[in-house]
């Protein structure tokens, strides 16, 4: 069992918050992967910045993130998204936490642990493995 990180711990990375040795000292010696809904989370953060330095920091960090194994989505990906987003969706009525459902799903089809920053965000998913990672001190 590995893990797949919530978007928020790589761009509390990206930012100095944690060091890498951070995140391993929670995952150890399990694989570590990441989703292409944080790739497309932190792509859309690097497009947005006005600043071009921060921009061009950001796009370097995707790309040292890219060198970690990338889950796939699928079919059967998709199938245990609806699954979930139509369980929360008729617990809490229209919910609009598509990305964190994404990621939820890929973390039970692969039965992977999902690391992240805010336990709070993916608690009440059925089915998913959630570890939290302590929030850095400002």
């Amino acid at each position: 069992m590995g893990f797949l990180i919530d978007t928020g711990i790589w761009v509390a990375v990206e930012r100095g918050r944690f060091a890498p040795a951070d995140t391993a000292s929670i995952t150890q010696a399990a694989s570590v992967f990441i989703s292409p809904v944080t790739i497309a989370e932190l792509q859309y953060g690097a497009e947005l910045a006005s600043n071009p330095g921060i921009r061009q920091k950001r796009l370097m960090a995707i790309r040292r993130l890219r060198r970690k194994p990338v889950l796939r989505m699928d079919g059967e990906t998709g199938e245990v998204f609806g699954t979930l987003a139509a369980h929360l969706a008729s617990k809490r009525g229209h919910d609009h936490r598509i990305q964190d459902i994404w990621l939820a799903a890929q973390a039970i089809q692969h039965g992977h642990r999902l690391l992240t920053l805010n336990r709070k965000d993916f608690e009440d998913i059925p089915g998913l493995n959630v570890v939290s990672m302590p929030m850095p001190n400002d």
